[in-house]
């Protein structure tokens, strides 16, 4: 898998990486029980603090994506829930209203949000069942 990651946006470097992963997770570029690079080597590679990557890959153990095996590394983690419904509820509406605000400030009509949503919704649920 290969990362990429833009400096001076509004994005951290931290959350790029971990939503990369959480990507590359829900699509099937990385299945259960693969290894994902060492902090020391993904840090290498970006050419980011190894403390950058290490918040990223806790944030992901955290949210059940990755698990870590001591000595071992991190690996792609059995998907579960670890969110009450609750949880997950309030994380998606936080993610719908960051979409709202940025597309409202790109003054993008509501029906054309809603048509790319469903477009990149269905394509990422057939890449997603198909692998």
């Amino acid at each position: 898998m290969h990362f990429r990651i833009s400096t001076g946006g509004s994005v951290p470097i931290y959350r790029q990486i971990a939503d990369q992963v959480t990507k590359a997770v829900t699509n099937g570029q990385l299945n259960v029980g693969e290894v994902v690079p060492s902090v020391r080597q993904l840090a290498r590679e970006l050419v980011v603090n190894p403390n950058t990557v290490a918040k990223a890959y806790s944030e992901l153990v955290e949210s059940g994506i990755l698990e870590t095996q001591a000595g071992r590394g991190y690996f792609v983690a059995k998907r579960r829930q670890v969110y009450s419904k609750a949880e997950r509820n309030r994380r998606l509406d936080e993610a719908i209203e960051l979409l709202i605000h940025q597309s409202m400030s790109l003054d993008i009509a509501p029906e054309e949000v809603l048509e790319r949503v469903r477009e990149l919704l269905a394509r990422d649920y057939k890449t997603a069942a198909s692998s």
